[in-house]
């Protein structure tokens, strides 16, 4: 899937989506966050397209983010990334050169967790890679959904947060299933796709619209652009930082962007890198008709 596709895809399902009330001015155009940073006194960063792309570090953006800190900026991360435990998105990020604690981490599987809790004992179908672990879901029971029609059957709901082994066999099953028996779809990941080095990978978000207009079910998503995300990351910013102190940096304008106004703050689409890494931005913008607040050519 390329640009082009990714936005007609976002677009199709924008009556899923949260409604906002896009910004009065056009957006500012600056070079890197430096330029925006005394607007600011919080700074949600999300992962993909901002501090990485797939497993590679974005140059510059470890010192950039140390500039922020050293001038009494707060910085968090802000993702999607439902399918990695906690501890190993941290120890990823730490590889990557950045030194961020484990509380300024907010992402959507931590979402998703603190919401369903202990799901009160019922047995979950799992959306996810096996080689990740079970880290951060030892209270849940769950079973794996691979090709074991058994398992889609008996479970009492399932859980979508790691997309990358998923088939189009395990797609049919869970469509039939859900036809057969509808029960309750978490969402750990709302993303539809996701910048990695060789181009885009299909996310559960994918996956999980396409259940709602295959099976006629209403999925339940946590993450960007969905507020409970941000209510989340709001609970670990300190006290005294108003909303219109809040900026949200992402690549995307139907998660990061759309998010953060729905959210009631300020955002900033990284233009260079990401999402729309050589695609021209303002035909998105234009077309989408959601308009960030800055354009930012890179972190």
């Amino acid at each position: 899937m390329d640009t082009a596709k990714a936005l007609a895809a976002y677009e199709a399902v924008r009556h899923r989506l949260p409604e906002f009330v896009p910004p009065k001015n056009k957006p500012e155009i600056v070079a890197t966050l430096e330029d925006i940073a005394d607007q600011y006194d919080a700074f949600l960063l999300d992962a993909f397209g901002v501090l990485n792309i797939g497993e590679t570090a974005i140059p510059g953006v470890v010192e950039r983010i140390q500039m922020l800190k050293s001038r009494g900026k707060q910085v968090i991360v802000v993702s999607n990334a439902a399918g990695f435990p906690h501890a190993a998105l941290m120890e990823k990020y730490r590889r990557l050169g950045y030194d961020f604690s484990a509380e300024d981490v907010i992402t959507s599987r931590a979402t998703l967790l603190s919401a369903i809790g202990t799901a009160e004992g019922k047995h979950l179908g799992l959306m996810a890679t096996p080689k990740a672990g079970l880290r951060d879901l030892e209270s849940l029971n769950v079973s794996y959904l691979e090709e074991d029609p058994a398992v889609y059957e008996k479970v009492d709901g399932f859980l979508m947060i790691g997309s990358a082994v998923w088939t189009e066999t395990r797609q049919s099953l869970l469509v039939q299933a859900l036809r057969q028996r509808p029960r309750p779809v978490w969402v750990g990941n709302p993303d539809i796709v996701a910048p990695r080095e060789t181009g885009f990978s299909a996310e559960p978000g994918y996956f999980a619209h396409r259940l709602a207009d295959e099976a006629d079910i209403a999925p339940k998503f946590f993450g960007k652009p969905f507020g409970n995300i941000f209510e989340l990351a709001f609970q670990r910013l300190s006290n005294n930082i108003s909303r219109d102190r809040i900026v949200m940096v992402g690549d995307s304008l139907h998660t990061d962007i759309l998010g953060a106004q729905s959210a009631g703050i300020a955002s900033a689409l990284i233009a260079d890198y990401g999402f729309f890494a050589g695609y021209d931005v303002q035909s998105a913008i234009v077309a989408s008709g959601i308009l960030p607040d800055h354009i930012v050519s890179r972190p």
